[in-house]
């Protein structure tokens, strides 16, 4: 028969109550061993993986974002394939055009620098009279030219007097060169002809003017205001042994063979080009 205790007894006797407590029981903190591997059925493999559940099925989460790959540095882009053109057959080169000639370089090779002088007031030079001093010095006082009736194609001489015609001529220039503008006046352009001595039709007598162009006597037409009637190819040799620009309209180059012609006939006066 068991004997019973209470709390208050248990305390009064010490004694009684250790002896009859129950040891304390012992632990064992070793993992207990797994479980043997159960044998897999190749069939369970096959089956597919059902729901069971009777609820709607859960959304299914978001694709995931494609991640772009970090931009490469410059040394690292891809480098575009360099294509080399196929060769071209060779093509025969174009014939060279002659570069345009500086007037100031002297004729062409093959050609004398100086010339016989066409005239008495000529030099040997194309294209250049005398200074008016040193045409005096020699006694030539007159200038003399051939003309042709355009009416009766009488060809006769005419003489002008140096002096005067000159100062008429030149210091109509001089005075008015600054409002010219390069330009020849109208009536430069147009001369009015001279009466013929020998069917006596006004407007008739123009000047005989050489076909060659070292032969053009300058100096006549520059005295009988006449340097109109040249053609423009005529000018621009006279323009190109003068020095002068000889590209532009015919009442440009009118001008600068009237300017040329006075500034041979007195290089220190007032005939200097003004642009």
């Amino acid at each position: 028969m068991t004997k019973t205790f209470t709390l208050r007894e248990v305390d009064d006797h010490p004694e009684s109550s250790m002896s009859t407590t129950t040891p304390p029981l012992e632990i064992d903190h070793r993992i207990p061993p797994s479980p043997p591997p159960l044998h897999e059925d190749p069939d369970l493999r096959r089956q597919p993986n059902l729901n069971l559940s009777l609820g709607p099925s859960p959304p299914s989460p978001p694709p995931p974002l494609e991640q772009q790959p970090p931009p490469l540095p410059n040394h690292f882009l891809p480098i575009p394939p360099i294509y080399f053109p196929e060769p071209q057959p060779a093509v025969a080169p174009l014939p060279r055009r002659n570069r345009r000639r500086n007037p100031k370089h002297g004729p062409r090779e093959g050609k004398p620098k100086t010339i016989e002088p066409p005239f008495p007031w000529s030099t040997d030079h194309r294209a250049q009279v005398h200074s008016l001093k040193n045409l005096i010095d020699k006694g030539i006082n007159t200038i003399s030219g051939d003309v042709q009736c355009k009416r009766c194609e009488q060809v006769y001489q005419i003489e002008y007097n140096l002096q005067e015609k000159f100062l008429k001529v030149g210091g109509y220039l001089a005075e008015n060169m600054h409002i010219f503008d390069h330009r020849a006046p109208a009536h430069w352009m147009n001369p009015t002809l001279g009466k013929c001595n020998y069917c006596h039709q006004e407007n008739s007598v123009k000047p005989k003017i050489s076909e060659k162009k070292n032969s053009i006597n300058w100096l006549f037409l520059l005295l009988g205001e006449m340097i109109g009637c040249c053609t423009l190819e005529q000018l621009k040799y006279f323009c190109k042994h003068a020095e002068y620009h000889r590209t532009g309209a015919k009442n440009r180059l009118v001008f600068l063979t009237y300017l040329g012609i006075c500034k041979q006939l007195d290089p220190h006066g007032p005939f200097n080009l003004i642009f």
